[in-house]
Formats: C-alpha cells, structure tokens, sequence
C-alpha cells in the first residue's frame, strides 16, 4: 500500500500537477494520522484488559480474605458470648450460693480469662498503585476505612487484655481459686474455641487444691462480682464494634461477589 502511494506521488510529481500532489499529500497525511490513532487504540484496549485482569485477580483475593476475616471474627465474638454467658452464670451463683455448681462456677471463671483478640489479614492494597486498579468507588471507600474501624475493635481488645492481666488473675490467686480453675478445664480435655485444628483435644491432670476453700466466701468476695460486671461491659462494647465490623465485612464481600465475573 505504501509502495503504490509513493508511486502515486512520483507520477504527480513528474506530472506538475501540484495541487493533485497537494490533496494526496494531505491525505497521506490523514492516513498516517489515523493509522497512529488506531495503533494507539488498540494499545489501550491491551493496557485496559491486562488492568482488568489484574483487577479480577485482585478482587478474588480480596475476597478470600474477606471470608477468613468474617469466620475469625465471629469466632472472637462468639468468645465474648460465651463470655458474657459465664458472667450471668457466675451472677446468679453470687446472688443465690445455695445453688453453687463447682464445676460450672469454674468453667465460667476460666471463661474471662480468655482475651479473644481480631488479627485479620494484611495486604498491600491500600495505599498502593493496584488501589487504582479497583473502579467500585464504594469499595475503595471500606478499603481505606478498614484499618481504622479493625484498629477500634483491637483497642478495645487489649484493654480488655491488660485487664485480665492487671485484675482478674491477681484477684483469681488472692481468692485461691487458680489451681482449680485450671484443674477443671484440662481435666475433661480441652479445644480452644480459637485452635487451629479443631479436632484436638488435650487432657492434663491438676487436681484440685488441697488448701481449705470455702466458696461461699469467694463468691462473697466484693472484688470478684465488680469484675464480672466490669467483664460483662468490655465485652457487650466489643461486640457492638465488632458487629459494626462484620456489616462492613459483608457489605463488602456483596459487592465482591457483583464485580468477580464469573
């Protein structure tokens, strides 16, 4: 095609006939514009579907995540609830001792001694270029506020840890119920709720104590009852945040599930 164009141009050429020469010129001219325009089309569609790509892969990662994040996280709160679970346990124990249940009133102790604590996974999405990549507007929105609202959540969590650590285990060994608490709990077996491999169970002998324990006395005890109300409060706010938590988290494994082609 070029060959004949400048062939073309020759004759005129020769010919004198210039303002024919003049009109081919300009739309040679035209014609390599329109091929460049075309070259550079077909680029940007390529550079658009490698983005596309990339924005699918990044989408059903971010999904996987999202799914670990949300079974993690209603594994911590169904900690605090078995929590909150013990605390009226150990309540009504305190309001009518006539009725204690040693087995249960240690479980229940054992119970606020656990600190279930939110870690879900990290990436490298937001505040990196493949942020860009994502065209849903309101997911890039739960993306950049997720450290923040996760951030809420743990520092909730470690107060709680930093009271089970100051409070409740000093006040567990001045009331001497340490060793029976730990007793009762491995002498069955025990999974915890958060183990990896939900299938072990590991069994440990204690005994219990064999100093003089009166548990009238202990559940007498000022300290212990303010603590378990105090454990009620931090782990109802915890939920709440961490309920707030979970609405993102399926907001945003919805809009996951619209964007993934299938």
């Amino acid at each position: 095609m070029i060959k004949i164009f400048r062939k073309l141009r020759h004759q005129l050429l020769n010919q004198s006939k210039f303002s024919k020469y003049l009109i081919y010129a300009i739309g040679e001219i035209i014609l390599v514009v329109i091929g460049i325009l075309i070259a550079l089309q077909i680029n940007n569609w390529n550079e658009q579907q490698k983005n596309l790509a990339k924005e699918q892969t990044i989408l059903k990662q971010l999904y996987n995540e999202y799914q670990s994040n949300l079974a993690q996280l209603d594994e911590k709160v169904l900690m605090r609830n078995e929590g909150l679970e013990a605390c009226n346990q150990l309540l009504q124990q305190i309001d009518h001792p006539e009725q204690i249940n040693e087995e249960v009133f240690y479980n229940s102790l054992w119970k606020l001694l656990r600190d279930p604590t939110f870690d879900p996974i990290k990436n490298d999405i937001v505040g990196s270029e493949n942020l860009r990549l994502i065209r849903n507007q309101e997911l890039v929105r739960i993306l950049s506020n997720w450290s923040t609202e996760v951030y809420q959540v743990q520092e909730l969590e470690l107060e709680y840890k930093k009271f089970r650590s100051e409070i409740i285990i000093p006040c567990y060994n001045r009331l001497g119920v340490s060793r029976n608490v730990n007793d009762i709990l491995w002498k069955n077996g025990y999974t915890p709720t958060e183990a990896l491999d939900k299938k072990t169970s590991s069994k440990f002998t204690i005994k219990s104590t064999k100093k003089e324990l009166d548990l009238k006395e202990v559940l007498n005890d000022v300290e212990l009852e303010g603590l378990i109300s105090q454990a009620i409060t931090f782990n109802l706010v915890t939920n709440i945040q961490s309920q707030t938590l979970r609405d993102r988290i399926l907001n945003m494994l919805n809009i996951l599930e619209k964007e993934i082609e299938n």
